[in-house]
């Protein structure tokens, strides 16, 4: 079992200006930013977690900083959890995106989606899955934060939902909300999505996580002979 917190960069100017920042460089926080990135650092710093995992990208590690400084723990970047290659769609404003015709396509049929120049958005979540099984891999039994961005994580938790990645749209992530999932041997487990609160892990309860679950409740497991 490993618990995965999946938490969205905070807010930046090219957010407030409502462009799609992609892959653009020196996308920094904004003095609001960096507050979101101290507050979520306090909200999760009571957790058990031993490994901060970030997209390469300005704005992500820049969240996860004060966490790693609280926890003395590196910031281990890692590229599949990188922003959706939007292609030449970035840094364009979302205003004027909408009026084309490939915008319908992003929102009503996202799996068909190929960015002009840029990735698929089914590629995208096929890399966010990949990367979050091989982080899981290396920690088992362990608690870690992953900082991405909003797409990438509405695409892992459509993955582990059993959610069609045409239905992705409906899942909401906002700036330094936090989402948990777990994964066991038995499969995942969505313990929170775009929470905001008080955060807690009941190690007493990871037996029950791990047991298939009938009706509702952990299966024991045996073997008949």
């Amino acid at each position: 079992m490993t618990h995965i917190l999946l938490v969205r960069h905070a807010v930046n100017d090219v957010m407030k200006a409502k462009k799609l920042a992609g892959w653009m460089p020196e996308v920094h926080l904004n003095d609001e930013g960096r507050q979101q990135a101290e507050a979520v650092a306090e909200r999760l710093r009571q957790l058990q977690i031993t490994a901060i995992y970030a997209s390469p990208l300005e704005r992500t590690r820049e969240t996860a900083d004060p966490l790693a400084k609280a926890l003395n723990l590196p910031v281990q970047l890692r590229e599949g959890l990188g922003e959706v290659r939007y292609g030449e769609w970035t840094g364009q404003a979302l205003e004027e995106l909408a009026k084309h015709d490939l915008w319908k396509v992003v929102q009503m049929y996202p799996s068909g989606m190929r960015f002009p120049g840029g990735e698929a958005l089914r590629e995208m979540q096929a890399r966010i899955v990949n990367e979050l099984e091989r982080i899981a891999a290396d920690h088992p039994r362990q608690i870690v934060a992953v900082f991405s961005h909003a797409d990438v994580i509405k695409a892992a938790l459509a993955h582990y939902l059993g959610v069609h990645l045409d239905l992705f749209q409906r899942i909401v992530i906002d700036p330094t909300a936090v989402s948990i999932v777990t994964l066991t041997q038995w499969g995942p487990r969505v313990l929170r999505i775009n929470d905001d609160g008080v955060l807690k892990l009941e190690p007493e309860k990871e037996k029950e996580a791990e047991a298939p679950q009938i009706g509702g409740v952990a299966a024991e497991r045996t073997t008949q002979q």
